[in-house]
């Protein structure tokens, strides 16, 4: 199978791709067609006759689940003693938006990622959204078992510290900020009132998303309030998503 993808390679016009597919994976690709729909941006869509919309939205979907099923079960097996409050927040801490934005940059995605003149195509999700959609061509390509092995030991293995993960601290605002512009939610961070004088001074911020007022916290400090009401709408989405 591996000698065959290789043969391609040298006789593709695509070697470049190719290439780099190896080089982030280790496995020259079976359908060299699904890797460059992956790299293919919203911005540079492209219709078949049928009128179906040819770019990497479906594989970043297909590649989400996977990459999150791949996860979670590295996680549970890796950590055996651990409660499921931790081994969710661990996983958000691997696959959240921040974390794959940074990731496809150390991959260099920036430079193989097809895209138009529409400013969406310089949004910082388009690595991460591009990394997610290579995992679902990856999966469409080996399969699951050849698709874990190589998130396992080429992504996590190589560009995680797992140790430094468990001790780090997750940004609510961070968080909702990830969520907002992966579902083109539009939030707002708002100094309602500030409380007092000087350094006794207590500062009230809402939290509006499209519009509607989700959470409200006060502090000492602007950064401090926000985190508080960051974190009570956070939970207030997920309460919301659990009801779905």
């Amino acid at each position: 199978m591996l000698k065959s993808n290789k043969l391609g390679y040298f006789f593709s016009s695509d070697k470049k791709l190719y290439q780099a597919i190896k080089n982030i994976f280790g496995y020259y690709p079976g359908n060299i067609h699904i890797y460059k729909l992956a790299l293919r941006h919203r911005s540079a869509t492209t219709k078949k006759v049928n009128g179906v919309r040819l770019n990497n939205e479906r594989l970043e979907y297909l590649g989400d689940a996977i990459l999150s099923a791949v996860i979670a079960d590295y996680l549970f097996k890796s950590f055996p003693y651990e409660n499921e409050g931790f081994l969710t927040e661990m996983r958000s801490k691997i696959v959240s938006r921040i974390s794959l934005n940074k990731l496809s940059l150390k991959l260099g995605l920036q430079h193989l990622i097809r895209a138009g003149s529409d400013p969406s195509s310089k949004a910082k999700s388009a690595g991460g959204d591009a990394f997610e959609a290579l995992v679902g061509a990856l999966y469409l390509d080996k399969g699951y078992r050849c698709t874990r092995k190589i998130i396992i030991s080429r992504i996590v293995g190589v560009h995680f510290d797992i140790e430094q993960l468990i001790v780090s601290e997750i940004s609510y605002k961070s968080k909702l900020n990830e969520w907002a512009q992966k579902e083109k939610r539009n939030v707002v961070f708002k100094v309602e009132e500030e409380i007092g004088e000087k350094h006794k001074k207590l500062y009230v911020v809402a939290i509006e998303i499209d519009g509607e007022i989700i959470s409200r916290s006060q502090d000492f400090s602007i950064k401090g309030a926000e985190n508080l009401a960051a974190e009570k709408a956070w939970a207030v989405l997920q309460d919301r998503l659990e009801k779905v």
